[in-house]
């Protein structure tokens, strides 16, 4: 990516959105020796969006504001440099030369610390809106390796749609991106935290042999099939045991959206938020329905929305929609 200190910003404000991700399978290998794991994950996007606004700052300055849609401040994020739209905008800037400073206006819906790579999106959309709002080139292979260096996440959060993921997750591969789902969501105020998950799956497993991490070719077959029924059996979560024992209430969820009629349920990520794949909107009524109440029983600040999959990666506002599996910017 080129553009050095001669690249003229082409507007003084910019807005780009990036999804949600639910791990549709995520395997999980044995621990390594930089303390990552290998996994072996396929992701798909939601629409449920984080949104950046991007506006040009005269001091030469990186800053951020995040809210949720009401305007209110978010618990558990950091308006500092290690805000991940932040660390974004500086790697951008440090990449390409550019000397111009930014304020991000950071609008959240996925939930913090849910499992869901709401700070991934932040950073996705962040590269977006930086990379127009300074004038710099269409490169979406630039910015997928920046975003690599970002976080585990971040890549997909730029390709959406349906993929494989492997290394750390940051290695990303489109994959077709199989039938439309119907998701019934459960977040908490309250997160996990991923390292936590990963120490519990580690110590769980101290006695076993555990195999390289590999994706199941039903789940594969499924996607390209279209088939949402084979979908939904070939689901799995190699993180969940130890959410649910993080969080025992999380078992009961997915009962609970089971006996409602959902195909399937899992705990997304390392968790909590829960994602019950239904057959349509219709039956997402229902499910939903039957879940909150119990959802508002046992989860802190619960909430139970409705999204599908799959969707696009990060892409500006205001432009036509890119297709799901599009790397962005669009030109």
């Amino acid at each position: 990516m080129s553009g050095g200190t001669g690249a003229a910003p082409t507007a003084t404000a910019v807005r780009a959105r990036a999804p949600a991700k639910i791990n549709l399978a995520l395997h999980v290998g044995p621990r390594r020796a930089d303390g990552y794991h290998d996994v072996a994950t396929v992701y798909q996007a939601i629409d449920l969006y984080d949104e950046v606004l991007a506006e040009t700052r005269a001091d030469g300055l990186v800053s951020v504001q995040t809210s949720d849609l009401n305007g209110n401040p978010v618990a558990g994020v950091a308006d500092d440099r290690t805000h991940l739209a932040v660390r974004a905008a500086h790697a951008l800037r440090t990449r390409a030369g550019v000397g111009a400073g930014v304020h991000l206006r950071v609008r959240k819906q996925i939930p913090v610390a849910g499992g869901m790579a709401g700070g991934s999106a932040d950073a996705a959309a962040a590269l977006v809106a930086c990379a127009r709002l300074w004038g710099l080139p269409n490169e979406p292979a630039g910015l997928a390796e920046l975003a690599a260096g970002l976080g585990s996440d971040v890549p997909f959060a730029l390709l959406g749609g349906t993929a494989l993921g492997t290394g750390r997750g940051e290695r990303v591969a489109a994959l077709p991106t199989g039938p439309p789902a119907t998701w019934v969501l459960v977040t908490s105020s309250s997160g996990l935290s991923t390292p936590s998950v990963y120490a519990e799956t580690d110590r769980y497993r101290a006695e076993h042999t555990v195999p390289a991490p590999q994706v199941d070719e039903r789940l594969l077959r499924a996607l390209s099939a279209g088939d949402l029924r084979l979908v939904a059996g070939s689901m799995r979560n190699e993180l969940q045991d130890a959410a649910q024992v993080l969080r025992p209430e999380l078992t009961d969820l997915i009962a609970a959206g089971s006996w409602a009629g959902a195909l399937a349920g899992l705990v997304t990520g390392s968790g909590p938020s829960v994602a019950l794949l239904v057959d349509d909107d219709v039956r997402a009524t229902t499910v939903a329905a039957a879940v909150g109440p119990v959802a508002r029983r046992l989860l802190p600040g619960a909430q139970v929305r409705t999204a599908h999959g799959p969707a696009p990666g990060a892409h500006l506002v205001g432009t036509p929609e890119p297709a799901a599996n599009e790397i962005t910017p669009r030109p």
